[in-house]
């Protein structure tokens, strides 16, 4: 699942004692293209935190879909800040569709779409210039790009660069929408304090599409944010767990082995800043139980191939089965916190302490809820478009071949 790019002519490697000069197609060297994802539909992200522009690019698309710019609005809506659970930078969002569309429809050609930044405080990192921040990329990002990294505001490892995900997905997330697809996603718990599970996924699903914050029980959302708020006075910071269900998929998507759709899906979701673990349907909690317990027996009902629970989350060898997809995400507390740390200065290589300032989330998990629909989406797109070919892939509605929930 990435995007290849072969520049090399010729390459020497040694033989039992032996140079030898081959040709770059036997020298099995691949340059991958590290911000580029996808097969059918290839998903590229640029810029920096600070930058003047953030943005996406869509290379794959179908022609003739049709741009839905208040959906666009909204799902970067629901990732912006809000209130005292959040930080207080907020971006405008105003976002710019460069190319790849005419008269309100995709041509098929990529499809550009610039987001400006406008609320950058790149003073605040002025001050701590040099420090690492413990849990962020800034030690990492130094030596692979050895000081040459913008690091003003995390640069191009900032939360802020998934403002472009959520605004290419909403491009895409009305042709799975009109195939029967739906995607949702609701905090299943943040700093211990626990939101029912899905019951009904219709109205679950409609409930957390109009939801500010993503909960389905409101009164433990009120927890939540409480729990937020009291991390964010004692300058501290907390996570939780994400579950997304995907449901309308029909059986016979994905591939058996390292393109199977949980490694899929998984590599996608691990893009995401600060998801640390993904499991698929009862995932860990599998371990301790028997097979007759967790195997999800078949049965047909009026046509229809289901299963009579969903513990595998609607996928079987790497490939859907027409259930539900069910993942789980684990969020970390969010890196940034007021607290004095130990760290180390990167120009110096000596130990130090560092105390931030800026503008911070004590949590993340609420919006990175609409973060991890938008990768759930250009997925589910880019698998789709695998199997039934990219014109398939358009808003002119039709159902796929195959059983499905």
């Amino acid at each position: 699942m990435r995007q290849v790019l072969r520049y090399v002519t010729r390459c020497n490697i040694t033989v039992r004692g032996l140079a030898v000069n081959l040709p770059a197609e036997n020298c099995g060297m691949e340059i991958s293209m590290k911000n580029t994802f996808g097969n059918s539909l290839a998903v590229t992200l640029f810029g920096e935190s600070h930058g003047p522009y953030i943005g996406a690019v869509l290379d794959g698309l179908a022609p003739g879909i049709e741009i839905d710019e208040e959906l666009i609005a909204s799902q970067l809506t629901k990732r912006r800040p809000s209130g005292r659970i959040s930080t207080a930078r907020v971006e405008k969002d105003e976002y710019i569709i460069a190319s790849g569309v005419y008269k309100g429809r995709t041509t098929g050609t990529p499809l550009c779409i610039l987001i400006p930044n406008t609320a950058q405080h790149s003073e605040d990192y002025e001050k701590t210039v040099g420090a690492a921040r413990p849990g962020h990329a800034d030690y990492t990002a130094h030596c692979k790009y050895h000081g040459y990294e913008d690091f003003n505001g995390g640069g191009h490892f900032s939360g802020r660069i998934t403002a472009a995900l959520v605004a290419a997905a909403a491009v895409v997330m009305p042709v799975l929408e009109s195939k029967g697809i739906r995607i949702a996603t609701h905090i299943s718990s943040c700093a211990s304090i626990a939101d029912r599970g899905f019951e009904d996924y219709r109205k679950d699903f409609d409930t957390l599409g109009e939801a500010v914050f993503p909960v389905l029980d409101e009164k433990a959302g009120e927890k939540m944010r409480e729990a937020i708020e009291q991390a964010a006075a004692e300058g501290d910071s907390v996570g939780g767990v994400l579950e997304s269900v995907i449901t309308g998929m029909p059986a016979g998507v994905g591939e058996p082995w390292f393109d199977s759709v949980e490694s899929t899906i998984a590599h996608m979701l691990y893009s995401v800043p600060a998801v640390k673990g993904v499991q698929f349907g009862a995932g860990f909690d599998m371990v301790n139980g028997f097979g007759s317990e967790f195997n999800d027996p078949l049965r047909s009902e009026n046509g229809r191939v289901v299963t009579v629970t969903n513990n595998n989350g609607g996928i079987n060898g790497g490939i859907t089965n027409g259930m539900p997809i069910v993942i789980r995400a684990a969020v970390k507390p969010t890196p940034s916190i007021y607290k004095e740390q130990d760290t180390i200065d990167l120009g110096t290589g000596e130990n130090t302490k560092l105390k931030i300032n800026g503008r911070h989330d004590p949590a993340i998990i609420h919006r990175a809820a609409v973060v991890v629909d938008s990768v759930l989406a250009l997925t589910v797109y880019d698998l789709l478009a695998g199997r039934y070919g990219t014109d398939s892939m358009n808003t002119k509605g039709g159902t796929f071949d195959g059983y499905k929930y």
